[in-house]
Protein backbone atom coordinates (compact mmCIF):
# COMPACT_ATOMS: atom_id res chain seq x y z
CA UNK A 1 0.00 0.00 0.00
CA UNK A 2 1.30 3.47 -0.84
CA UNK A 3 2.31 5.49 2.19
CA UNK A 4 0.15 8.54 2.87
CA UNK A 5 1.70 10.22 5.89
CA UNK A 6 0.13 13.57 5.05
CA UNK A 7 -3.34 12.38 6.04
CA UNK A 8 -2.11 11.54 9.53
CA UNK A 9 -3.63 14.19 11.82
CA UNK A 10 -0.49 14.83 13.87
CA UNK A 11 1.83 14.94 10.87
CA UNK A 12 -0.51 17.17 8.88
CA UNK A 13 -0.81 19.62 11.76
CA UNK A 14 2.98 19.85 12.02
CA UNK A 15 3.29 20.32 8.27
CA UNK A 16 0.80 23.17 8.41
CA UNK A 17 3.09 25.06 10.79
CA UNK A 18 5.99 25.15 8.33
CA UNK A 19 6.89 28.46 6.69
CA UNK A 20 6.22 27.10 3.19
CA UNK A 21 2.77 25.96 4.33
CA UNK A 22 1.82 29.28 5.89
CA UNK A 23 3.41 31.63 3.33
CA UNK A 24 3.28 29.59 0.14
CA UNK A 25 5.97 30.20 -2.47
CA UNK A 26 7.24 33.22 -0.52
CA UNK A 27 8.11 30.85 2.34
CA UNK A 28 9.91 28.31 0.14
CA UNK A 29 13.65 28.89 0.20
CA UNK A 30 14.13 27.32 -3.23
CA UNK A 31 11.58 29.54 -4.99
CA UNK A 32 14.00 32.30 -6.09
CA UNK A 33 16.06 29.60 -7.83
CA UNK A 34 13.13 27.61 -9.20
CA UNK A 35 11.07 30.45 -10.63
CA UNK A 36 13.55 31.47 -13.38
CA UNK A 37 13.78 27.81 -14.43
CA UNK A 38 10.04 27.58 -15.16
CA UNK A 39 8.80 27.97 -18.75
CA UNK A 40 6.11 30.47 -19.77
CA UNK A 41 2.68 29.15 -18.76
CA UNK A 42 0.52 31.21 -21.13
CA UNK A 43 -1.94 28.85 -22.84
CA UNK A 44 -0.17 25.75 -21.50
CA UNK A 45 -1.64 22.52 -20.11
CA UNK A 46 0.04 21.86 -16.75
CA UNK A 47 0.24 18.83 -14.47
CA UNK A 48 1.48 19.12 -10.88
CA UNK A 49 2.53 15.79 -9.34
CA UNK A 50 2.23 15.80 -5.55
CA UNK A 51 0.63 19.24 -5.62
CA UNK A 52 0.09 19.54 -1.86
CA UNK A 53 -1.55 22.86 -1.01
CA UNK A 54 -1.61 23.76 -4.70
CA UNK A 55 0.78 26.71 -4.62
CA UNK A 56 2.38 25.84 -7.97
CA UNK A 57 -1.03 25.16 -9.53
CA UNK A 58 -2.12 28.65 -8.53
CA UNK A 59 1.09 30.17 -9.92
CA UNK A 60 0.53 28.44 -13.26
CA UNK A 61 -3.09 29.61 -13.45
CA UNK A 62 -2.15 33.16 -12.44
CA UNK A 63 0.34 33.20 -15.31
CA UNK A 64 -2.06 32.15 -18.02
CA UNK A 65 -2.17 28.35 -18.01
CA UNK A 66 -5.15 27.05 -19.98
CA UNK A 67 -5.57 23.91 -17.87
CA UNK A 68 -3.98 22.83 -14.59
CA UNK A 69 -4.34 19.41 -12.98
CA UNK A 70 -3.02 18.91 -9.45
CA UNK A 71 -2.55 15.36 -8.19
CA UNK A 72 -1.99 14.36 -4.59
CA UNK A 73 -2.58 11.22 -2.53
CA UNK A 74 -3.52 13.23 0.57
CA UNK A 75 -7.13 14.29 0.88
CA UNK A 76 -6.18 16.71 3.66
CA UNK A 77 -3.71 18.46 1.36
CA UNK A 78 -6.28 18.64 -1.41
CA UNK A 79 -8.89 20.11 0.93
CA UNK A 80 -6.56 23.04 1.57
CA UNK A 81 -5.74 23.34 -2.14
CA UNK A 82 -9.41 23.50 -3.08
CA UNK A 83 -10.03 26.21 -0.51
CA UNK A 84 -7.28 28.32 -2.10
CA UNK A 85 -8.43 27.67 -5.65
CA UNK A 86 -9.99 30.71 -7.34
CA UNK A 87 -9.39 29.59 -10.93
CA UNK A 88 -11.85 27.51 -12.89
CA UNK A 89 -9.08 25.99 -15.03
CA UNK A 90 -7.57 24.21 -11.97
CA UNK A 91 -8.71 20.67 -11.24
CA UNK A 92 -7.53 18.75 -8.18
CA UNK A 93 -7.58 14.95 -8.12
CA UNK A 94 -6.81 12.50 -5.34
CA UNK A 95 -4.46 10.01 -6.94
CA UNK A 96 -0.96 8.62 -6.50
CA UNK A 97 1.30 9.80 -9.28
CA UNK A 98 2.42 6.18 -9.83
CA UNK A 99 -1.19 5.22 -10.62
CA UNK A 100 -2.28 8.23 -12.67
CA UNK A 101 -3.55 7.69 -16.20
CA UNK A 102 -3.53 10.34 -18.92
CA UNK A 103 -3.67 10.23 -22.70
CA UNK A 104 -0.34 10.62 -24.51
CA UNK A 105 0.58 14.25 -25.10
CA UNK A 106 -1.96 15.59 -22.59
CA UNK A 107 0.34 18.23 -21.06
CA UNK A 108 2.88 20.85 -22.06
CA UNK A 109 4.44 21.18 -18.59
CA UNK A 110 4.76 18.67 -15.75
CA UNK A 111 5.84 20.00 -12.36
CA UNK A 112 6.68 18.24 -9.12
CA UNK A 113 7.76 19.85 -5.87
CA UNK A 114 9.52 17.78 -3.18
CA UNK A 115 7.60 14.61 -4.00
CA UNK A 116 9.83 12.36 -6.12
CA UNK A 117 11.87 11.17 -3.14
CA UNK A 118 8.69 9.36 -2.01
CA UNK A 119 8.64 7.35 -5.26
CA UNK A 120 10.16 3.86 -5.24
CA UNK A 121 10.36 3.41 -9.04
CA UNK A 122 11.71 6.68 -10.39
CA UNK A 123 12.48 5.32 -13.87
CA UNK A 124 8.90 4.12 -14.34
CA UNK A 125 7.56 7.55 -13.40
CA UNK A 126 9.96 9.31 -15.78
CA UNK A 127 8.70 7.10 -18.61
CA UNK A 128 5.09 7.93 -17.72
CA UNK A 129 5.81 11.66 -17.60
CA UNK A 130 7.49 11.43 -20.99
CA UNK A 131 4.35 9.86 -22.41
CA UNK A 132 2.04 12.47 -20.88
CA UNK A 133 4.03 15.36 -22.33
CA UNK A 134 3.57 16.79 -25.80
CA UNK A 135 6.71 16.98 -27.97
CA UNK A 136 8.95 19.72 -26.60
CA UNK A 137 7.12 19.63 -23.25
CA UNK A 138 8.96 20.50 -20.04
CA UNK A 139 9.43 18.43 -16.87
CA UNK A 140 10.63 20.51 -13.92
CA UNK A 141 11.00 19.03 -10.46
CA UNK A 142 12.52 19.63 -7.07
CA UNK A 143 13.55 16.70 -4.90
CA UNK A 144 15.72 16.11 -1.89
CA UNK A 145 19.39 16.11 -2.84
CA UNK A 146 21.25 12.76 -2.92
CA UNK A 147 23.68 14.10 -0.31
CA UNK A 148 20.70 14.75 1.95
CA UNK A 149 19.04 11.36 1.43
CA UNK A 150 22.10 9.06 1.37
CA UNK A 151 22.66 8.18 5.03
CA UNK A 152 18.97 8.18 5.79
CA UNK A 153 18.45 9.86 9.16
CA UNK A 154 18.57 13.36 7.60
CA UNK A 155 19.81 14.89 10.83
CA UNK A 156 23.02 16.60 11.85
CA UNK A 157 25.69 14.95 13.96
CA UNK A 158 25.91 17.01 17.12
CA UNK A 159 28.45 17.40 19.89
CA UNK A 160 27.88 16.94 23.60
CA UNK A 161 26.74 20.54 23.86
CA UNK A 162 24.13 19.99 21.13
CA UNK A 163 25.99 22.08 18.56
CA UNK A 164 26.24 20.90 14.97
CA UNK A 165 29.42 19.04 14.06
CA UNK A 166 28.66 17.88 10.52
CA UNK A 167 26.07 16.22 8.29
CA UNK A 168 26.41 12.45 7.68
CA UNK A 169 26.82 11.12 4.14
CA UNK A 170 27.00 7.33 3.97
CA UNK A 171 25.80 4.43 1.79
CA UNK A 172 25.68 6.83 -1.14
CA UNK A 173 25.83 4.20 -3.89
CA UNK A 174 23.34 1.89 -2.16
CA UNK A 175 20.08 3.17 -3.56
CA UNK A 176 16.69 2.39 -2.06
CA UNK A 177 14.40 3.03 0.87
CA UNK A 178 15.47 5.06 3.87
CA UNK A 179 13.65 5.58 7.15
CA UNK A 180 13.89 9.30 7.77
CA UNK A 181 12.61 11.52 10.56
CA UNK A 182 10.62 14.44 9.20
CA UNK A 183 8.71 16.78 11.52
CA UNK A 184 9.41 14.33 14.33
CA UNK A 185 7.67 11.48 12.51
CA UNK A 186 9.05 8.41 10.74
CA UNK A 187 8.67 8.61 6.96
CA UNK A 188 9.89 6.31 4.18
CA UNK A 189 11.88 8.08 1.48
CA UNK A 190 13.95 6.75 -1.42
CA UNK A 191 17.59 7.57 -2.06
CA UNK A 192 19.07 7.60 -5.54
CA UNK A 193 22.36 8.97 -6.75
CA UNK A 194 22.79 12.15 -8.76
CA UNK A 195 23.77 9.96 -11.72
CA UNK A 196 20.48 8.08 -11.50
CA UNK A 197 18.45 11.28 -11.13
CA UNK A 198 19.93 12.77 -14.31
CA UNK A 199 20.85 9.80 -16.48
CA UNK A 200 17.38 8.28 -16.14
CA UNK A 201 15.99 11.37 -17.84
CA UNK A 202 18.56 11.15 -20.65
CA UNK A 203 17.83 7.45 -21.16
CA UNK A 204 14.09 8.04 -21.45
CA UNK A 205 13.75 10.69 -24.10
CA UNK A 206 14.61 13.91 -22.26
CA UNK A 207 17.33 16.47 -22.65
CA UNK A 208 18.43 18.33 -19.51
CA UNK A 209 17.93 22.08 -19.78
CA UNK A 210 19.10 23.19 -16.36
CA UNK A 211 20.18 21.91 -12.94
CA UNK A 212 20.45 23.78 -9.65
CA UNK A 213 21.26 23.17 -5.99
CA UNK A 214 19.35 26.07 -4.39
CA UNK A 215 20.83 28.02 -1.52
CA UNK A 216 18.77 29.90 1.06
CA UNK A 217 18.03 33.45 -0.11
CA UNK A 218 19.68 36.27 1.79
CA UNK A 219 16.40 37.48 3.25
CA UNK A 220 15.86 34.10 4.96
CA UNK A 221 19.32 33.77 6.51
CA UNK A 222 18.10 35.18 9.82
CA UNK A 223 15.47 32.48 10.27
CA UNK A 224 16.27 29.66 12.75
CA UNK A 225 18.54 27.03 11.22
CA UNK A 226 18.61 28.63 7.78
CA UNK A 227 22.29 29.64 7.85
CA UNK A 228 23.18 25.99 8.53
CA UNK A 229 21.57 25.07 5.19
CA UNK A 230 24.74 26.44 3.56
CA UNK A 231 26.71 23.53 5.03
CA UNK A 232 25.24 20.87 2.75
CA UNK A 233 22.79 20.74 -0.17
CA UNK A 234 19.25 19.79 0.81
CA UNK A 235 17.55 20.08 -2.54
CA UNK A 236 18.05 19.42 -6.24
CA UNK A 237 16.15 21.18 -9.04
CA UNK A 238 16.10 19.74 -12.56
CA UNK A 239 14.51 21.14 -15.70
CA UNK A 240 14.22 18.74 -18.65
CA UNK A 241 12.57 18.82 -22.06
CA UNK A 242 10.97 16.01 -24.05
CA UNK A 243 12.85 15.42 -27.28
Amino acid sequence: MLENKYDDDVFFEKYGEMSRSRLGLAGAGEWPTLQPMLPPFEGKRVLDLGCGYGWHCLWAAQHGAARVVGLDLSEKMLEVARQKNTFEQIEYRRCAMEQAEFEPGSFDVVLSSLALHYIADYAALVRRVHGWLAPGGRFIFTAEHPVFTAEGSQDWYRGEDGGILHFPVDRYFYEGARQATFLGEQVTKYHRTLTTALRTLLQNGFTICDVAEPQPPAEMMGEPGMADEMRRPMMLIVAAQKL
